[in-house]
């Protein structure tokens, strides 16, 4: 799968450069994706992203001078950032949550077969979300966990509730984690149209991309 205007253009960043060589390899591989460049530190990302334009960073959440967490708030920023998907050896924890509200786009453990990989490059790149089944599985119970609970569940619900019956509908299914072919062939619209929802609960909810758009539908009790 590659973008409009050619292969996904990726930007690794990791601190271990056995982890950029592995992916590198692991990616030259795949049709439609394209390595452009590497940093070992967040501190890197924002320059080789303004130099190298990619689709996709696909960044280390744990780095010694710049976070991926850190990094992904610097790109979120910026206009027209790329779409971030985190890889860390570390399970589900509170980072998780971290780096979803920063802008990530997706997370998966760096164990996650090399075709999941490639699989979650393309949905991102696509606009759609890509998280590990074991983040899946933890997300719910970190949201009720976390800090500023209850300032945080009622400003979502105030944002939820000047949604349309439809963009309620579109929203709930986003926070399911479906895709916008299985939200198309669920609630019987095009994907086009499906796409154009998404849009404007992207601008009505304030939302960075679809993962926060499932975090704030949760944090509001809906899904």
């Amino acid at each position: 799968m590659a973008t409009d205007r050619g292969p996904i253009r990726v930007l690794l960043a990791d601190d271990d450069p056995l982890v950029r060589s592995g992916l590198r390899m692991l990616l030259g591989g795949a049709a439609g994706i394209e390595v452009v460049a590497e940093v070992g530190d967040g501190s890197g990302v924002l320059g080789a992203v303004d130099r190298h334009r990619p689709d996709v960073v696909l960044m280390d959440i744990r780095m010694p001078e710049l976070d991926g967490i850190a990094a992904a708030e610097l790109l979120a920023a910026q206009p027209a950032p790329p779409a971030v998907l985190m890889l860390t050896t570390f399970d589900a924890d509170e980072l998780v949550l971290r780096a979803l509200r920063a802008g990530a786009a997706g997370f998966l453990l760096k164990d996650t077969p090399p075709a999941e990989i490639v699989r979650a490059i393309e949905l991102v790149a696509a606009g759609d979300s890509m998280l590990s089944p074991a983040v899946t599985r933890h997300l719910i119970e970190l949201v009720a966990g976390g800090g500023n609970g209850d300032s945080r569940r009622a400003e979502a619900g105030e944002l939820v509730a000047r949604l349309s019956p439809r963009e309620l509908e579109v929203a709930e299914a986003v926070a399911r984690g479906l895709s916008n072919a299985e939200i198309s062939a669920e609630l019987h619209l095009s994907v086009p149209t499906v796409k154009a929802h998404v849009s404007k609960l992207l601008e009505k909810l304030g939302a960075g991309n679809r993962v926060q758009i499932a975090l704030l539908m949760r944090d509001a009790g809906a899904s």
